[in-house]
């Protein structure tokens, strides 16, 4: 501490001389004492190596930071976090304004990632290596393994010592630290081999610099000094770079200042004349008046120094910051990839990436392969149960009913049940030991309120909860669920009776408009036929009450292919086929239909489901301790005294068959599992009414962010696919089958939208044959028409008739043509067709004779 302030007096001696500009500290804490006295005196502080992020243009406009900020670096390890998969992480930290300050970004940066720093272990600026094996001993009994080391670099190394003595450096270990270690270790040529050791599997941090032609002309230079001079100077690391890119910005930015016009002038401060204490005289500091000129010429200076790019943003730091992501093993380090907040993880140099559109999707970050501590490439899993000798604490829910699915029990572990079986099945999957504990919630009289119990998980008095534990919404708000092992949702159960069998059931196979359309159909093809036929086939000829008898008895006896009336023409015999087929499938439908309604037992309800109990103001029994209740209450709006709390079994039973009016209850909402069990217990006296009008499933509940909760969702999908998770079940909660739902008759009837493709058909024959009648009829009634003949005889003695008595004479000409036979029709064609020709024979030889 000493040492420090005689650093900062003797810094503070050094601004009694006339000063423009200051370049330095190297020390985040004297930054922040310095940065008071230049804001006074207007001298910009340019400084290469101060990273505390709370340093900022704000609260010290005259502080210029020519590195990166540490608000870079903790983004880009909590990057690291997420692409690794991890959640927590232990933050060791040197406990100044540089420590603590970059650690408290590093927690706003996790949070982003839905990660957080599970525990901070601070030590004192240089801290004896006893203190330091005392804070690894604590940290290491943490559940993380995860650890973000951000310390100074004189006691960093020890760390590593200590850590290593105490077998923290294998397998299982993650160490990630800041840039402070890679510029100890470049400053230093060459490494010690002994310090390599200790590092051994380290993921580190180093701000990145471009590989410029500029860049590597001065490292050359600078290592043929190395080689001429007998005491070589040290390493260069990033800090270097950077303190030689602020001299150039300092130099440039005063050739630039001179050049406008700025003038070096110096003014006093009354405030200072009278503090001439101790061996500073406060009344020789000045006060620069070119200062705020200065200020502005470096902040809009631009050029590309050894670092790269020189230029500052509106918040006065550096420009596309980035850093490389490097991997110590063996006696060198290894680059596996970069980060810059343009792309994020990359195995691709940020200069080459600011020549593309940004992309940070999760899909697009990449890094090489690590070599953790141990000496393995498998990512490590970044946890372990606590060594400290305290197994899980798990609340199991102590129920009075469905024993089948979690129950006390005598013999060790103490409880047991078809939950407690999945559950230890899934724990015996993982690679790792749990060590755990079962503790009962609830009294035994009744059953706890799970609500309740999630709530305890949430506030730490258990690490979960196993059991038949629905996941629900504003539980997940909580508390994190495994994957669902069993499907669930609320479904309404009612008391049933016999339907009654009704005198009218043979009209049940069909809906209505199906047996308006069907009948339709029947005289429509009859009528059709009866056309088609009528003209050349003798029994569909007759008198026209016993045609109109004959189109009813043929239409309706197709129904049982026993018209007793033979079809003659080709296209009746069309249309007959596609009908008959029609009527065989309608035939077989109704018969099908019709046994399934007169031998399957039907059964009726008063509630037909949730709608209806809904609507109705009869009690309705819920389970004890089920969300049910603040389902119904407050989702479904339905009063709180219509609710009836059931215990057990026993109780459902009782009130379901007492119904309201014995002071029982009209129906019972349950989750299906309790329902299908409580069905099998009563030998299906009961039956679900309407549809499952929930979707849910149970899930084992754990403390938020709590790691154990995604591997036993991997381990709970490894015995579905496996089948271990049915064998369970069959295990605990064999029943007997029986219809769980009523069967509706409405759900049996065949409507029109299961025929319509049929009777589209059988239309369109109809149609068709129609229309090709319809043609041959036209056409024969122009070749012979009874008006055209007479016309030919008496069109010069009769008067013209009127146009409309010719139109109707016309139209009953027409249906007396139709109405013939067809064979009347052709011989009267071919008899008229030969007088033609014996009329035109004598008319020929009277003009042959009079020929001269």
């Amino acid at each position: 501490m000493i040492r420090i302030v005689v650093d900062l007096l003797e810094l503070l001696k050094l601004m009694e001389n006339e000063v423009v500009a200051a370049i330095g500290p190297q020390s985040s804490g004297i930054a922040h004492v310095i940065s008071h006295v230049v804001n006074e005196l207007h001298v910009p502080l340019l400084s290469f190596a101060a990273t505390d992020p709370t340093l900022n243009s704000l609260q010290y406009p005259y502080f210029l930071r020519t590195t990166q900020s540490d608000y870079y670096q903790m983004y880009a390890i909590a990057d690291l976090v997420e692409y690794y998969g991890w959640r927590e992480v232990v933050a060791i930290f040197v406990d100044d304004d540089y420590g603590r300050n970059g650690i408290s970004i590093l927690g706003d940066a996790l949070a982003t990632k839905r990660a957080k720093i599970s525990y901070k272990a601070p030590f004192t600026p240089g801290a004896p290596r006893s203190a330091i094996d005392n804070l690894l001993v604590e940290v290491n009994l943490m559940e993380s393994r995860v650890y973000v080391v951000h310390v100074n670099p004189d006691s960093g190394l020890q760390i590593f010592s200590v850590a290593k003595s105490l077998g923290m450096m294998s397998g299982g270990y993650v160490w990630i630290a800041t840039d402070w270690l890679l510029s100890l270790l470049d400053a230093t040529e060459p490494v010690d081999a002994d310090t390599m050791n200790l590092l051994q599997g380290v993921v580190a941090l180093r701000h990145h610099t471009p590989e410029t032609d500029l860049k590597k002309n001065f490292l050359s230079k600078w290592s043929n000094l190395k080689h001429k001079a007998t005491a070589g100077p040290a390493g260069f690391n990033s800090y270097a770079l950077y303190a030689y890119d602020s001299v150039w910005l300092a130099a440039r930015a005063l050739d630039v200042f001179l050049s406008e016009g700025g003038k070096v002038s110096f003014s006093s401060d009354p405030r200072l004349l009278s503090m001439n204490r101790s061996s500073i005289q406060f009344s020789s500091l000045r006060v620069f008046d070119g200062g705020p000129q200065l200020l502005q010429v470096l902040l809009r200076m631009n050029f590309t120094g050894l670092t790269g790019q020189v230029q500052f943003d509106s918040d006065e730091n550096l420009v596309n910051p980035a850093f490389d992501v490097l991997n110590i093993g063996g006696t060198a380090t290894r680059r596996i990839g970069y980060w810059s907040n343009y792309s994020g993880l990359s195995v691709i140099a940020p200069e080459i990436l600011y020549t593309v559109p940004p992309n940070t999707s999760t899909s697009n970050q990449h890094l090489y392969t690590a070599i953790w501590p141990g000496e393995t490439t498998t990512t490590p899993r970044g946890w372990v149960f606590p060594n400290n000798g305290k197994p899980l604490r798990i609340a199991v829910p102590n129920r009075v009913s469905y024993k089948e699915f979690v129950a006390k029990d005598k013999s060790p572990p103490g409880v047991k049940g078809y939950c407690i079986d999945v559950f230890e099945a899934a724990i015996n999957l993982l690679p790792y030991p749990v060590p755990r504990m079962y503790i009962l919630y609830g009294d035994g009289k009744r059953n706890p309120v799970y609500n309740e119990l999630i709530d305890k998980v949430a506030q730490n008095d258990f690490d979960a909860a196993v059991g038949d534990v629905t996941i629900v919404t504003n539980r997940t708000k909580i508390v994190d669920f495994t994957q669902p092992f069993r499907e669930s949702g609320l479904v309404v159960v009612a008391p049933v009776k016999r339907a009654k069998s009704s005198p009218w059931a043979f009209l049940k196979p069909f809906t209505l408009k199906m047996w308006l359309v069907t009948g339709a159909f029947f005289l429509f093809v009859g009528a059709i036929v009866w056309i088609l036929e009528h003209r050349i086939n003798h029994e569909f000829r007759g008198p026209p009450m016993q045609q109109l008898i004959t189109i009813f008895w043929f239409s309706f006896s197709t129904m049982f292919f026993s018209h007793r009336e033979n079809t003659v023409s080709t296209l009746g015999r069309l249309v007959l086929i596609i009908w008959l087929f029609v009527v065989l499938i309608i035939n077989s439908s109704y018969t099908a239909s019709l046994t399934s309604i007169l031998t399957v037992q039907q059964l009726t309800s008063q509630i037909e489901g949730i709608d209806s109990l809904i609507a109705s103001t009869e009690p309705i029994g819920i389970q004890e301790g089920s969300f049910a209740w603040n389902y119904l209450v407050n989702e479904l709006n339905i009063a709180e005294s219509r609710l009836v709390k059931l215990k057990n079994q026993a109780e459902y039973f009782d009130l379901l068959k007492r119904g309201p009016k014995g002071g029982g209850v009209a129906a019972i909402v349950d989750e299906l599992p309790y329902i299908e069990l409580f069905l099998s217990n009563t030998n299906c006296a009961f039956r679900t009414v309407g549809q499952e009008f929930t979707k849910s499933g149970w899930g084992f509940a754990f403390q938020r962010e709590s790691p154990l909760a995604v591997d036993m969702s991997t381990a709970i999908l490894q015995l579905s696919e496996n089948g271990d998770l049915q064998k369970i079940h069959n295990k605990w909660l064999t029943h007997n089958e029986c219809s769980m739902q009523i069967t509706e008759t409405d759900d049996n009837q065949l409507s029109l939208k299961s025929f319509w493709g049929l009777f589209v058909i059988c239309g369109a024959s109809c149609i068709i044959a129609l229309a090709i009648f319809s043609g041959r009829i036209f056409c024969q009634f122009r070749r012979f028409s009874p008006e055209n003949e007479e016309s030919d005889n008496v069109e010069e003695i009769e008067p013209a008739r009127p146009r409309r008595s010719a139109r109707t004479s016309s139209f009953k000409n027409l249906i007396d043509f139709v109405d013939k036979k067809e064979a009347e029709i052709k011989e009267m064609i071919k008899r008229r067709s030969s007088d033609k020709k014996q009329s035109a024979a004598p008319s020929s030889d009277g003009q042959v004779n009079s020929t001269p």
